[in-house]
Order: C-alpha cells, then structure tokens, then sequence
C-alpha cells in the first residue's frame, strides 16, 4: 500500500496575524492546502492521503475539503502531533488501526504549505520508496553553506557542492521508520527537524530524489506573495 500524509499540523506563527493556520489561507482564490492536496489525488497509484491538522481545525479541514469537492472516500482528516515528527506518527498509528502494515507498505510525507510540487517528484519519491527504507527530495545549495557553533564565528564552510537544501516530500518504509523512531532517545528526538534525521542519527542511508527551485513552503508573508507570483506565472503561459 502507497499512503500519502500530508502534514498540516502548523499554526503558521510566522505568517504574522492572520486569523487562521497558513494552510487555510488563500493562493489564487483556492486554500493552500486544496493545491497540495490535489497534486496527490492526481496520482492514482496513492491509495490513501492522511491529512493531519489540529484538533480544533479538524472541523474546518473537513469542511474545507467538501466546499472545494475533495470528498473521496480515501482522504482521511485526523488529529495532528505536537510536532512534525509526532504528526507522522500519529498518521502512522492512524493506518495501522485500519489496515494491517506491511514490511513494503511506503507513506510519502509533505508539508501542507508546499503546494508547487510536481508529479515527478511525487513518481520519484514512489519509485525510491519502493526501493529504499527512507527518501528525501532535495535541490543542490546555491549558496555557499556556513556553519557557525555560537553564532558569533564560522566554525566551519562545507563544500558547497556537497550541500543541499532539504525539501519535501520525503517518503519512508512505514515499519523501518517507526522502529527506528522507537530507538531513539528523548534527547534525540528533541533536536530532530525532520523525520529523515532519524535515518542519519542511527547512521543509515537515505536515496536523494532531486527537487524544484519553487516548490517552496509558504511559511512567511513574503512566501505568500511569491506563491502568488509562481501561480499567476503558471496560468499565463
């Protein structure tokens, strides 16, 4: 089985006051989130999306989705975790109580706010899924890297041709990832800042699948007015 779980576990503190969670707030007159999620019901071989929000947006998701026609009986609208990690795993704990898990059964991981990803990506993440215990969608760094300890001196500058920006989606064995989770410390779990460091803490690989320079997670105002410029440019051609 390919599930899909879209995290929308945010409450979009950095977007400034806006009166809801960034993945409600509108992109050419549609919900953020209705973009992102219909990039996934495009690809038929997904067989469930999972999309996790807070408890007290789960009404409003789930009207959401019937206003803008996403009624299908295989998008599911649960409770989301107190962070990203706990998000996936809720979704997990989620599938295994309707269907029993397989050591093949893969679930593809997105951020809500990163409506721009393409179906390649999404094909990629499938094929590497299928193929590898863990998958994460990258672009190469344009800038060079520096790496400060204290935040006062360069403690070090990596090669630049070694580093990339981590993106998602980022698609994962479901059984692989939830043992590994499980082996973790509570000081390790506290410095994770996605799920596929979970992977690297314990020293094991992860296939890189290349990204797009725009898909991009709406996080700030500044990040809204560039979605807008990315879909209005997309719509003109």
């Amino acid at each position: 089985m390919i599930y899909a779980g879209i995290l929308a576990g945010g409450k979009g503190t950095r977007m400034g006051n806006v009166p809801m969670p960034k993945q409600f707030l509108h992109l050419n007159e549609k919900p953020i989130i209705i973009h992102t999620i219909e990039k996934f019901i495009l690809n038929k071989k997904i067989d469930t999306i999972i999309v996790a929000t807070p408890k007290e947006w789960i009404r409003h998701t789930t009207d959401t989705l019937v206003k803008y026609g996403l009624t299908m009986p295989n998008i599911k609208v649960i409770e989301g975790g107190t962070d990203r990690n706990d998000t996936i795993m809720n979704i997990i704990s989620y599938i295994e109580s309707v269907s029993p898990v397989s050591d093949e059964d893969i679930i593809i991981t997105h951020d809500a706010v990163r409506p721009f990803l393409t179906h390649r990506i999404i094909e990629q993440n499938i094929e590497e899924g299928l193929k590898n215990d863990a998958v994460d969608t990258v672009i190469s760094a344009i800038d060079t890297i520096v790496e400060s300890t204290d935040g006062e001196y360069i403690s070090s500058i990596p090669i630049r041709s070694h580093m990339y920006q981590g993106q998602t989606p980022q698609t994962f064995k479901i059984n692989k990832l939830k043992q590994i989770y499980s082996m973790l410390s509570e000081e390790e779990k506290e410095i994770l800042t996605d799920a596929c460091k979970i992977f690297a803490i314990k020293g094991l690989q992860v296939k890189l699948v290349r990204g797009e320079t725009f898909n991009i997670k709406v996080t700030t105002p500044y990040d809204l007015s560039v979605s807008n410029a990315i879909l209005k440019g997309s719509m003109d051609k």
